[in-house]
């Protein structure tokens, strides 16, 4: 699952059938880009981001892209990523022509450097023995401005399985580990490729790495941040908007906040935000997110209290994925009659994000596997009347936050944690009803309330309750009590692609189950749930 378990309401849309046509969804132009090419890594997107953080835009693209897909970017240079597969395998993909026509410095990672050996006639051989895990990486000459200012030997994080046997003419070896004899070669023409994976974290120097790639192979100058974005932004939603008129499902959460207020600084009143209560949020959330829109910042907005029109549907539901259809539908049907009632409308804004788009199977996207459908990527009707404005779709989470701030955004708003656009029926198990929801919204609030008195709040990417169908034994005084079981989840994350269980305080997780089963009829239990991203998910559903 996803950013993103982190489903702003405009993700009801993604169960109609077909998709609507992205032409709208313009490409940002920038001044200076990096490109990813995805091999099919699981560390793609990680290498975009560690490039945004040095103040560079990135895109990941396929193998497949053209040099018309990703000129708009104004390439400075090429990341080729890692992928599972080996340079010898038939169908293995390729590194596309243009890359070398194109004169760019390139930097390939695991596969890509082999895959750049292979196409330069060097040989890549299955490697005699493995290589996964931590290594020390020993320097030994030749061009390296990669590694300047770098000691002599640090340590690495290594994952592959094959071996360069012979370098390409031109190219010399770099570095070397003890499984790897070339783990880093270079041609002092700015091509340059490394077995070992710079963009994670086990990779501690990985960062200088890059950004000597950047700065000194690529000439950036790294001048891309949130300010520049949010007057760019501003002037793409005018032109493409012109003076039509736009709708948006505003949640409340950061992603649908940010792209309410872009609109709103771009365009004014031609913005309507709609804002539906399905009855599944968390404790005082449909009073808080009108009062900070409506009244605080004067949005147009609509309110639609469906609550028990929600409930209704979901009655006798249990699976999971058919709860997300029936929240859907019903959506969309919500939706639909709140938006009839504001006469012609010609746009629909939504708060997608980069890395729904990187982890949903679009057209941009076709080399990685699709781990799920996020909000309306690859989900929305081909005949739909309606075009898209989607300005956050090439950022990633703190990005959002970023620009956020930059819009004036008060930080309570900014740095709320992601709530998933089901909202509690996926952290319901089992069948979602009136009285469980309202069960869970206490274990919810109780937990959120002694993560904020802990000063933990901004440091955890989520933390929430989860009413399980499980029921336990337990006893209050002297009588025998029978009542579900609360679980707790936190998880650390930077863009929710993979995550971590937190470490809490015991005396912090002491207070919430102390304060939950005395506070919250018919909870007799609670455990806390030590599973990260993978293998499991942030959403228990």
């Amino acid at each position: 699952m996803a950013t993103s378990d982190d489903l702003e309401v405009s993700a009801y849309l993604e169960i109609a059938e077909g998709r609507a046509s992205e032409a709208e969804n313009e490409p940002q132009s920038v001044n200076e880009g990096i490109i990813v090419i995805d091999f099919g890594s699981q560390y793609s997107h990680l290498i975009a981001r560690r490039i945004r953080d040095l103040k560079v835009y990135s895109e990941v693209f396929t193998a497949s892209s053209t040099w018309e897909t990703v000129r708009h970017i104004n390439p400075k240079g090429v990341i080729l990523s890692g992928g599972p597969a080996s340079v010898y395998d038939p169908g293995a993909p390729r590194i596309p022509d243009w890359v070398f026509e194109r004169d760019l410095p390139v930097l390939g990672i695991c596969y890509g450097m082999q895959a750049l050996v292979h196409q330069l006639g060097g040989e890549v051989i299955p490697g005699q023995a493995q290589e996964y895990g931590s290594a020390v990486l020993h320097q030994d000459g030749g061009e390296a401005s990669l590694f300047t200012e770098l000691p002599p030997t640090f340590q690495v994080w290594m994952s592959h399985g094959d071996r360069i046997a012979t370098l390409p003419p031109g190219f010399s070896s770099l570095a070397y580990t003890e499984n790897s004899p070339v783990a880093a070669l270079g041609n002092g023409k700015g091509i340059f490729g490394l077995q070992f994976h710079p963009e994670v974290n086990h990779t501690p120097l990985g960062q200088s790495i890059l950004e000597n790639f950047l700065m000194r192979a690529c000439d950036c100058r790294g001048s891309w941040t949130p300010g520049h974005f949010v007057s760019d932004s501003i002037k793409r939603i005018q032109e493409q908007v012109g003076d039509g008129r736009v709708i948006c499902a505003l949640s409340g959460g950061v992603d649908s906040a940010v792209t309410a207020m872009l609109l709103h600084k771009a365009i004014g009143d031609q913005l309507t935000c709609i804002f539906v209560n399905n009855g599944l949020l968390r404790l005082e959330e449909p009073e808080r997110v009108q009062d900070t829109f409506k009244r605080n910042m004067g949005l147009n907005l609509v309110y639609a209290d469906a609550s028990e029109r929600f409930l209704t549907e979901l009655a006798g539901v249990i699976d999971p994925e058919q709860k997300r259809k029936v929240i859907g539908e019903e959506f969309i049907r919500v939706f639909e009659e709140a938006a009839s009632g504001l006469g012609q409308t010609d746009f629909l804004a939504q708060g997608t994000l980069y890395p729904d788009v990187i982890e949903s199977e679009t057209p941009e996207n076709r080399a990685s596997a699709r781990i799920k459908t996020h909000h309306n990527v690859g989900g929305l009707p081909e005949n739909m009347k309606l075009k898209l404005v989607e300005p956050l779709r090439y950022l990633f989470k703190d990005e959002v936050r970023q620009v956020g701030l930059e819009l004036g955004l008060p930080e309570e708003m900014v740095y709320r944690q992601p709530f998933p656009g089901p909202g509690l029926a996926i952290r319901i198990i089992g069948e979602v009803t009136l009285e469980r929801c309202d069960m869970l919204r206490a274990c919810d609030w109780i937990v959120i309330d002694e993560i904020k008195a802990a000063g933990l709040y901004q440091q955890i990417w989520q933390s929430f309750a989860v009413l399980t169908d499980n029921r336990t034994v337990g006893v209050m005084g002297d009588y025998r009590t029978y009542g579900y079981v609360c679980a707790i989840r936190a998880v650390s994350s930077e863009d929710a692609m993979t995550a971590d269980w937190v470490r809490l305080p015991y005396e912090v997780l002491a207070r919430m189950s102390n304060r939950i089963v005395n506070e919250v009829p018919g909870v007799t239990r609670v455990v806390y749930d030590i599973t990260s991203k993978p293998p499991g998910t942030i959403e228990w559903e």
